[in-house]
């Protein structure tokens, strides 16, 4: 017999930030996530109930404790994913700091670029290490008027920076009247005034018309897989309290639909370990753990009244292929350094881009392989709250940063 089958091309899955725990988003302001694919399951423990009865025979398992647990994977891109990030970071997307009314000098050479002024504040105002910045505003040459500027380094009257695209700056200056600028918006993991996100999440089966809600949910997980070219793949985890409601309508109203900004490319980014370029990375990753779970059953009630929520981990590997000591050194010295990826999704000048940035990693391996192959290493790490960072100095306070070009 002849029936419709739900299409995974036609499900959409949505996304809702909640006014606070047991107040699911339903109605407007959901958004619809880009996705390569998504899973979300109602899971619901049993014990078996192990009795010897006389007619010999198993009398089956008894419900206990019910969760939600999703999967989302896609590619990652800027604005797409703000939601989850800001889910696991605990805090939201904020403006970039600037710097006005620079009297600029530039100079250096590719890959060392530096910008210049003698009575320029950088750090006071808040331009860190780590952060893409662009001159914004000045008679500068345009080559670096709004310019992808990554901040290798920086002092109170020096930013040493790199070009996303690898394209020169002309040496000039003194220019009067220029504003530096962090592009787009950064999420750091703050140390108080945390948020508390729960989530809604809506699978919705168009074709069908049939709706599975999962209301509150936290982001446990954010996977980002780097390779050496290609898309930038992002894997999500979500727990929740394990309630789901199945209907027969939409519950979501007019979700905005899917952000169209491009994907941030392997070929397209760099990494540099302790203010210095690795070259011949062959991949990278970084793994955000917010250790989150559910609370537990409570008598006359399988559902979890809350979601448990531990202390925020970041760790990962780097792979390249081996041609210089310099990261062995690193390892045998046990010599905590910084670590920042930089996407951008082409190369152009102004290209949309994706940082992740930590202040301060521990590089805890270095095993290499062998054969018929270019040799590589791999590299583990473990990255901490950067205590020596903070206001006026050259990294943030803070394990984990990530800045958006686009927001």
């Amino acid at each position: 017999m002849a029936t419709e089958i739900a299409k995974g091309i036609k499900k959409q899955t949505i996304i809702g930030l909640q006014s606070g725990i047991g107040v699911p988003k339903i109605g407007s302001g959901l958004s619809i996530l880009r996705r390569s694919n998504s899973v979300f399951s109602l899971d619901t423990a049993t014990t078996p109930n192990d009795e010897i009865v006389s007619h010999l025979q198993d009398t089956g398992v008894t419900y206990g404790e019910k969760s939600t647990s999703g999967t989302i994977t896609g590619i990652l891109s800027p604005t797409t994913y703000q939601l989850p990030i800001e889910g696991i970071i605990r805090k939201l997307f904020a403006a970039g700091a600037s710097s006005t009314g620079v009297s600029l000098t530039t100079a250096g050479s590719a890959g060392a670029w530096t910008l210049t002024d003698a009575a320029s504040t950088f750090l006071t105002d808040g331009i860190k290490a780590g952060d893409v910045v662009r001159v914004t505003a000045g008679s500068v040459d345009s080559g670096t008027l709004d310019n992808n500027l990554f901040v290798i380094s920086a002092t109170e009257t020096v930013l040493t920076v790199a070009t996303l695209n690898d394209s020169a700056i002309v040496a000039e200056g003194a220019i009067a009247s220029v504003t530096i600028a962090v592009t787009g918006k950064k999420a750091l993991a703050p140390k108080t005034s945390h948020t508390d996100s729960y989530f809604t999440f809506e699978e919705w089966y168009s074709d069908l018309a049939k709706s599975e809600l999962f209301p509150d949910c936290k982001i446990n997980t954010i996977g980002f897989s780097v390779p050496a070219t290609g898309n930038i793949p992002i894997t999500i985890g979500v727990v929740g309290t394990g309630q789901r409601t199945i209907a027969g309508s939409q519950s979501s109203t007019s979700p905005t639909a899917e952000t169209a900004t491009p994907p941030v490319q392997g070929t397209r980014g760099f990494v540099y370990v302790n203010e210095v370029i690795v070259g011949c990375i062959t991949s990278a990753d970084v793994n955000l753990d917010s250790t989150i779970a559910a609370s537990g059953a409570t008598v006359g009630d399988a559902v979890s009244c809350d979601l448990t929520q531990g202390r925020l981990k970041v760790s990962g590997t780097m792979n390249a292929q081996f041609t210089s000591t310099a990261l062995q050194t690193l390892y045998d010295g046990e010599t905590p350094v910084s670590a920042v990826i930089v996407l951008a999704a082409d190369t152009t000048k102004d290209s949309e881009f994706m940082t992740i940035s930590m202040g301060r990693i521990k590089l805890t391996g270095d095993t290499p392989d062998d054969g018929e192959v270019a040799v590589s290493r791999t590299y583990p790490f473990v990255a901490e709250l950067n205590s020596a960072g903070g206001a006026a100095l050259e990294w943030d306070e803070t394990i984990v940063s990530i800045q958006d070009s686009e927001l």
